[in-house]
């Protein structure tokens, strides 16, 4: 399961950070038997400051690629399994220009990625360094196999290949995930791979038990390598709203300025963190989400950490709603007591249009007077 979880994250995390420059194929399928490859890559754009940016990876993207990341050290049978995979790409390759009577372009390269690799595995593909024009730690096959084994933890620990080492394993990830906090907390790529790990993060707490105890040694130091860096990130988004605030209000005089600054930008992070986790969200989750964004931010981040816990299918989209209510009644009414309690399946059975006048109406609401117009609706 761990794996699987680990799997799915690198496909995502490859596949956010080459798509500006290019075409992304994640699982694509091959013709000669069910496989899939990882991430199939093909570039479109010519963006040098970006392809710089990615470092090492951005080299590695300037062709059409195969790329397969392994969470634990890729052996022999994975290796020939992967080349097997490249072999077929290369025959459709040749068999459509072929068939157009087109020259083909430059064949696609492999890069197998994989946290290490013994030196009976290299020494048995014949994977050598080529340290003048790559850094330390790639190993190239034989010229004509067009194929690299990149072992993650051999890669010097420096700027150029900070996108690589976070799928590794360890001290190798957590550092290069804690080298994140250098980068600008508006940096698109920075903000992409936080989602992303975070993301992990949640899966990996939701899997919790199903796993050895080393695993969930490993897995919680990635959690506590992620969590100053997402403070980091909502901090930066609160300020930028109390800016966005501040500007407001001094323009319509206005003193509530910084607070609704706060409460569009928690809004903001709110949604894209529920997007992100559940993908589409239905119209009741949405109507919850504005007076939920009101929320202190100490409340407010202890609902994100409530929510990074559901469960990525219909049941987790239950649980988001009924916690999200929980903190809008909790935030008008204090302690809930048993009759809030018990209201709340009540309130997320309510119609949208039902629902939105309740939220329109709560916060002049008391207690009995919200049990009690509830109760006179339903008679």
């Amino acid at each position: 399961m761990t794996r699987l979880i680990h799997d799915k994250f690198a496909k995502d995390y490859l596949s956010e950070l080459l798509c500006p420059i290019g075409t992304v194929n994640p699982g694509r399928e091959i013709s000669s038997e069910v496989r899939q490859i990882d991430v199939y890559f093909t570039p479109t754009a010519v963006t040098p400051d970006y392809i710089e940016k990615l470092g090492v990876l951005g080299k590695m993207a300037t062709t059409t690629a195969l790329f397969e990341p392994f969470r634990n050290p890729v052996n022999s049978d994975e290796v020939l399994s992967c080349l097997s995979k490249l072999l077929e790409v290369r025959s459709e390759f040749l068999r459509q220009a072929k068939r157009e009577n087109t020259p083909y372009d430059e064949l696609p390269k492999l890069w197998i990625l994989t946290p290490t690799a013994s030196e009976t595995l290299l020494n048995g593909f014949g994977a050598n360094p080529d340290e003048e024009n790559w850094c330390k730690g790639i190993y190239f096959l034989s010229e004509y196999f067009r194929t690299a084994i990149v072992v993650i933890h051999k890669l010097p620990e420096v700027p150029s290949t900070l996108w690589l080492r976070i799928l590794g394993r360890e001290g190798v990830q957590q550092r290069a995930i804690t080298s994140l906090g250098a980068l600008s907390v508006d940096d698109p790529l920075r903000i992409n791979a936080l989602e992303l790990v975070y993301q992990l993060q949640s899966n990996l707490r939701v899997n919790r038990g199903q796993k050895s105890k080393s695993e969930d040694e490993e897995d919680d130091k990635l959690i506590m390598a992620i969590k100053p860096l997402f403070q980091e990130q909502l901090a930066a988004a609160e300020q930028r709203g109390e800016q966005r605030g501040e500007q407001r209000g001094e323009q319509r005089g206005e003193k509530r300025g910084i607070q609704q600054g706060k409460i569009e930008e928690h809004r903001t992070i709110l949604e894209n963190f529920l997007r992100v986790r559940l993908g589409e969200l239905d119209p009741n989750i949405t109507a919850l989400i504005a007076p939920a964004s009101a929320l202190p931010a100490v409340e407010f981040t202890m609902l994100l950490v409530q929510l990074a816990t559901v469960s990525v299918d219909e049941n987790g989209m239950r649980q988001a709603r009924h916690l999200l209510a929980e903190s809008v009644l909790r935030m008008r009414f204090g302690q809930l007591d048993e009759r809030l309690t018990n209201f709340i399946p009540r309130l997320l059975a309510l119609s949208l249009d039902e629902l939105g006048l309740l939220l329109s109406q709560l916060p002049e609401l008391s207690v009995d007077e919200l049990l009690g117009r509830w109760d006179n609706s339903a008679s």
